[in-house]
C-alpha cells in the first residue's frame, strides 16, 4: 500500500473566548493518499474550515491548536517552525481560500501577485516569472492577458481560477480548497469543478474540498468525509455513502439532497439544529436530532467503529448486540 500523502491524527482545536473557550475541533483524524480527492461535507460550524486551517498551519487568534499531529510527507508541520513552513507553503502545498476577492490583493494585479509568491520560493527572471504565470493561467482556462488586470476587473469565476492558478504555481503535491465554487452561479460551478478535475488528473496532486453542496462530492471526490459538531461523523468511499450511508446523519444529509435519477420523492430535512459547541448534550452530539437513538446514546459518547472500508461514529455499529440494528439501518 502506498504511505499516505497526508496523516491527522487527533486534531483539536479551541477557540478561545473571554468566559470559556470553545472546541471547534475534538480528535479529527483522517489520511490522504498521493492523487487523492477528499471531500469534507457538513453543516456551517461543524469545523470543516477550522480542520483545514489546522491542517495548513494557518489558524490565528482566538484559535489555538491544543493537540494533534500533522504529518505531511513525514513532516510533523505542528512541531515546524514558521520559517520552516513558509518555505512548504505554495511549492509543497497551497490553500484556496473561501473568497478570492479577499484573497487577492486589490491594489496588486494579478502579475504582480504572482511574482511576489514565486520570488518567496523561487529565484527566476522577470521573463522567466511572467512565462510561468501565463502557463498557469492557460490551465485554468484563463487569457494571459489578464496578467495585468486588478481583481476588481475579473469575474467571480476568474477570481476564483485566478486563485487555484496562482496555487499550483510550483505544482504543490496537496491543495486544499475551502469552498471555492460558494460564490458561483451553478453553471460557473459546475464549469470550475470540471477544470479543478482535470487539474489534478494532469498534475497528479491531491485534493481536499471543504464545501456545502453534495452534488460535488458525489461527481469529483473520491472518498467523503461528513463532520458534525467538530467531529468526524463517517468517512468513507463516495460511491458507497450515496448508496448506503451509514451514520443516521449521513442518511439525513442524502434525504435532504434531490437526485435527478429513480423515483420521485418527498426531500426531508434533518429536524433540530447543531449543537452549541459551549454546551454540549451528553453522550453522541447527534442524539437530540436522532431518528434512531437509544437511551445509551444519551449515556455514552460513541467512538470511531470500522464498518467494511468506512468509518462511522455511531454506537449502532458497537458489537453483536446491535447487529438486527444495523441490518435494518444501513
Amino acid at each position: 500500500m502506498t504511505d499516505p500523502l497526508l496523516e491527522v491524527k487527533d486534531l483539536t482545536v479551541d477557540y478561545q473566548a473571554e468566559y470559556a473557550d470553545v472546541r471547534a475541533l475534538d480528535h479529527v483524524s483522517l489520511s490522504v493518499a498521493p492523487g487523492e480527492f477528499l471531500g469534507v461535507v457538513g453543516e456551517s460550524g461543524c469545523g470543516k474550515s477550522t480542520m483545514l486551517f489546522a491542517i495548513a498551519q494557518l489558524l490565528s487568534p482566538p484559535a489555538v491548536l491544543i493537540g494533534g499531529s500533522v504529518r505531511f510527507t513525514g513532516k510533523d508541520m505542528v512541531r515546524l517552525t514558521e520559517a520552516e513552513l513558509r518555505h512548504m507553503r505554495w511549492r509543497d502545498y497551497a490553500v484556496v481560500m473561501q473568497s478570492a476577492m479577499n484573497a487577492l490583493n486589490p491594489m496588486k494585479t494579478v502579475a504582480a501577485q504572482f511574482a511576489d509568491a514565486i520570488r518567496a520560493h523561487a529565484k527566476m527572471t522577470g521573463k522567466e516569472i511572467r512565462n510561468r504565470s501565463a502557463e498557469v493561467l492557460r490551465l485554468v482556462g484563463i487569457d494571459p492577458a489578464h496578467l495585468d488586470s486588478y481583481p476588481h476587473q475579473l469575474s467571480g469565476g476568474m477570481r476564483q481560477r485566478t486563485m487555484i492558478a496562482m496555487a499550483l504555481l510550483f505544482t504543490p503535491q496537496l491543495v486544499l480548497m475551502d469552498e471555492p465554487t460558494s460564490a458561483l452561479d451553478v453553471v460557473a460551478q459546475r464549469a470550475l469543478m470540471r477544470q479543478i478535475k482535470e487539474l489534478q488528473v494532469q498534475l497528479g496532486f491531491a485534493v481536499i474540498f471543504v464545501t456545502h453542496d453534495m452534488s460535488v462530492v458525489s461527481h469529483y471526490s473520491d472518498r467523503v468525509m461528513v463532520m458534525y459538531a467538530g467531529q468526524t461523523a463517517e468517512v468513507g468511499g463516495t460511491r458507497r455513502m450515496f448508496t448506503s450511508p451509514l451514520h443516521p446523519y449521513t442518511r439525513g444529509l442524502m434525504d435532504a439532497f434531490p437526485s435527478i435519477r429513480g423515483n420521485r420523492r418527498e426531500l426531508t430535512g434533518i429536524p433540530g439544529s447543531p449543537p452549541d459547541l459551549g454546551h454540549l448534550p451528553s453522550g453522541c452530539r447527534f442524539m437530540p436530532r436522532c431518528p434512531d437513538a437509544m437511551p445509551e446514546c444519551a449515556a455514552r459518547s460513541p467512538e470511531m467503529f470500522a464498518v467494511d472500508e468506512a468509518q462511522v461514529r455511531c454506537l449502532l455499529y458497537d458489537g453483536q448486540a446491535h447487529q438486527g440494528r444495523i441490518g435494518e439501518t444501513a
